[in-house]
C-alpha cells in the first residue's frame, strides 16, 4: 500500500513540474529580452560573484609560477602533437613560419587577455570579460567553446601522451598500448587506456592543491626545457639543411600550405588562456600577470621554431611521422636510444601541458556555474583545498570519456575555429571596452569600427582563398583594414590612461595591436575546411540550444527575480545576514 501511495504521489508532482517548465518555457522571449545583453561591472565580477562558490580561492602564485604554467601548458601540446602532421601535409619545412605567424596572432591575443586579467582579476577568463562587455550570451557562448577546446585538446594530448610513452619503452608501432574494438567506426575504434589513467590521476591531483600542483609543474617543466634543449642541439647539429629544400622545397604547398598550417598549430598557444584564469589565486596580479602571459608566449614561440626547425632538419618532410613524429625521427637517423628518451621527455612535457590545461578549464566552468548558466553544483570552491572540485573532477570525466575512443586528427581543426573565434572576441571587447565603456564615447562610433574592420578582414581573407580575386581584393581590403584603424585612432579620444591606477598596465599603441589579433583570427579561421565549420556549426546549435532552455531561465531566476528580495532585506535585513545583491546593468 505505502509502494501505491508514493506512485500516486509521485505523479502529480512530476506532471506539476512538467507544467511549471512548460509555463517558464513560454516566457523564454521576453526573458532573452533582458538577459542576452545584461552585463555586471568589474567589481561585481570582482567581488559579488565570487561569494556564490562559498570559499576563496587561495592567492599563492607568484610570477615564475605563471611563467612555467605557460610554459608547461604550451610547450607540451604544440611540438609533439602538431607539428608532425603540419609539416607532412601542409607547410613542409615551412612549418616554422607556420609557427612565428601563429605565434604573432598569439601575442597580440595574448596582450588582449593580459589587459582584461589585470582589470578583471578572476578565474572567469573570456567569459568575464566578454559578458562585462557585450553581455550575458556572448559571454557564454565564448565559455561553451573555451570548454570545448579544452575538453577536445586534453582528449587529444592524452592519446598522445600514449603514443610518446611507446615509444619510451622501445615500442615502433604507436598502438601498441591501445585496444583494437571491432564493430566501431574507424577513428574511434582504438581504445586508449593509459590517456584515460593519466587523466584520472591529474584530475586527483588537481582537487587537493593548486600550489602543490604549480610546484609539480615547475619540476617537470625544468626537465621539460633541458630535454628540448637537447632535441633542438641534436636535431641542427647532426641533421641536414639539405632536408629544408627537399624533395619538392621549402614550402612544398606554396604559401596557401603554409597558411593553413599556421591556423592548425594555433592549436599549440591555447596554454596561455589558463594562465589569465589563474587570477584569483595571484598574490600581486598587476605586476605577475603581463609577465606571466606575455613572457611565456614569447618563450614558448622561440622554443616552438627551433623545434620545428631541428625536426624537418633531421628527416624530410615527406616521411615526417604524424604520429610521434620527433622519436620516430630520431630513429630515422639511427639514434634509437635517443627516440627512447625522446619518447620519455614528451611523455613528461604532455603531462605538464595537460595539468595546466586541466588547471583553467575547472576556472571556466566554475564560474559560468557563478554565473548560474549552468548548475551552480560547479561554482562550489572547496573550504580547505580552494579548488573547485566539482567542476575538475565533471570535466576530468568528459575528457577521459572522449580520449577513450576518438583519434586526434577528428578533433585538431575543431579545435582550432573554437580558439581563433573566442580570441577574436576578445580583442573585439578590449577596443569597445577601452573606447566606449572606460570613455563613455558613443558606442555606434566604435561598433562601426569593429564591423568595417572585421567585414574587410573577412574579405581579405576571401580574396586569398580564390586565385581570381587575389589581384584586386588583396591590396583593396588590405587597404581599408589599415586606413580605418589609423582613422580610428586619431579620430576616437581615449582618456583611459588619465584616470588608471599607476601599477595598471595597459596594451601600448592601442587600436593597432587588438585590431591586428582581429584581422590575424579571422584570416586564420578562413583557411581551415568546411567540416570544421559544419562540426562548430553543429556544437553552437546545442549550446544555443542549452542556453534558450536552461541558461537564461536560470540566470533570470537567480538574478532579475532576487532583486525584488533583495530589497525587501535592505529595509527588513534577515538573521542570516545575507547581503543584497546589485542591479544588472544591461546595455
Amino acid at each position: 500500500m505505502a509502494a501505491i501511495h508514493n506512485n500516486q504521489t509521485t505523479t502529480p508532482t512530476n506532471l506539476c513540474f512538467l507544467s511549471s517548465y512548460f509555463h517558464t518555457l513560454s516566457k523564454t522571449p521576453e526573458r532573452l529580452r533582458k538577459r542576452v545583453l545584461a552585463t555586471w561591472t568589474p567589481d561585481q565580477e570582482i567581488n559579488q560573484m565570487r561569494l556564490r562558490s562559498g570559499a576563496d580561492m587561495k592567492r599563492k602564485l607568484t610570477w615564475y609560477d605563471l611563467i612555467a604554467l605557460g610554459i608547461g601548458g604550451m610547450l607540451g601540446v604544440g611540438v609533439f602533437v602538431t607539428t608532425g602532421p603540419v609539416a607532412k601535409d601542409k607547410a613542409g619545412p615551412a612549418v616554422l613560419v607556420s609557427y612565428i605567424i601563429a605565434g604573432i596572432s598569439a601575442l597580440f591575443s595574448s596582450l588582449c587577455y593580459t589587459e582584461f586579467s589585470i582589470q578583471i582579476p578572476v578565474a572567469g577568463g573570456a567569459f568575464s570579460y566578454l559578458r562585462v562587455t557585450f553581455g550575458e550570451f556572448v559571454g557564454y557562448f565564448a565559455g561553451a567553446n573555451i570548454l570545448m577546446e579544452y575538453v577536445l585538446s586534453n582528449a587529444a594530448v592524452a592519446r598522445s601522451f600514449t603514443e610518446y610513452l611507446c615509444t619510451a619503452f622501445g615500442q615502433e608501432d604507436p598502438n601498441a598500448w591501445r585496444v583494437e574494438v571491432d564493430g566501431l567506426l574507424k577513428g574511434y575504434n582504438m581504445m586508449d587506456f593509459p590517456a584515460v589513467a593519466l587523466i584520472v590521476l591529474l584530475t586527483l591531483c588537481l582537487c587537493r592543491s593548486t600550489k602543490e600542483s604549480s610546484m609539480l609543474n615547475i619540476i617537470m617543466t625544468i626537465f621539460h626545457v633541458v630535454f628540448f634543449g637537447f632535441i633542438i642541439v641534436s636535431g641542427i647539429c647532426y641533421g641536414k639543411t639539405e632536408n629544408l629544400i627537399q624533395p619538392e622545397g621549402l614550402a612544398p604547398n606554396g604559401v596557401k600550405g603554409v597558411i593553413d598550417g599556421a591556423a592548425i598549430v594555433y592549436f599549440s598557444y591555447i596554454g596561455y588562456d589558463s594562465v589569465s584564469t589563474m587570477a584569483e589565486e595571484i598574490r600581486n596580479p598587476s605586476k605577475s600577470l603581463p609577465l606571466g602571459i606575455v613572457g611565456s608566449v614569447l618563450i614558448v614561440s622561440v622554443v616552438y621554431c627551433l623545434m620545428a626547425l631541428s625536426l624537418c632538419m633531421m628527416v624530410p618532410y615527406n616521411k615526417i611521422s604524424s604520429s610521434a613524429s620527433f622519436s620516430v625521427a630520431f630513429q630515422n637517423i639511427g639514434w634509437k636510444w635517443a627516440s627512447n628518451i625522446v619518447g620519455a621527455g614528451a611523455s613528461l612535457g604532455i603531462v605538464a601541458s595537460l595539468l595546466v590545461a586541466m588547471l583553467g578549464q575547472a576556472r571556466y566552468l566554475c564560474v559560468i556555474g557563478r554565473a548560474r548558466l549552468v548548475p551552480s553544483w560547479f561554482a562550489k570552491v572547496h573550504p580547505k583545498t580552494g579548488t573547485p572540485v566539482n567542476a575538475t573532477i565533471f570535466l576530468g570525466f568528459c575528457q577521459a570519456s572522449i580520449a577513450l575512443f576518438t583519434e586526434l586528427s577528428i578533433v585538431l581543426e575543431m579545435i582550432s575555429i573554437g580558439t581563433l573565434l573566442v580570441f577574436y572576441l576578445v580583442a573585439n571587447a578590449l577596443i569597445y571596452h577601452r573606447y566606449t565603456i572606460k570613455t563613455n564615447n558613443p558606442p555606434i562610433y566604435t561598433i562601426g569600427f569593429l564591423l568595417i574592420l572585421s567585414s574587410a578582414s573577412i574579405g581579405f581573407s576571401i580574396s586569398w582563398n580564390f586565385t581570381h580575386l587575389q589581384k584586386w581584393g588583396l591590396p583593396v581590403f588590405g587597404g581599408v583594414v589599415i586606413a580605418t584603424t589609423a582613422i580610428f585612432q586619431h579620430l576616437m579620444p581615449f582618456s583611459g590612461s588619465l584616470d588608471r591606477p599607476d601599477h595598471e598596465w595597459q596594451v601600448p599603441f592601442m587600436p593597432w595591436p587588438a585590431a591586428l589579433s582581429i584581422f590575424l583570427n579571422v584570416f586564420l579561421m578562413a583557411t581551415l575546411r568546411k567540416l570544421s565549420y559544419e562540426r562548430f556549426g553543429v556544437w553552437t546549435c546545442l549550446i544555443t540550444l542549452v542556453y534558450m532552455l536552461y541558461g537564461v531561465h536560470s540566470a533570470y531566476q537567480g538574478e532579475e527575480m532576487e532583486t525584488v528580495g533583495d530589497d525587501m532585506r535592505a529595509h527588513c535585513p534577515n538573521s542570516n545576514g545575507e547581503q543584497p545583491k546589485v542591479d544588472i546593468q544591461v546595455l
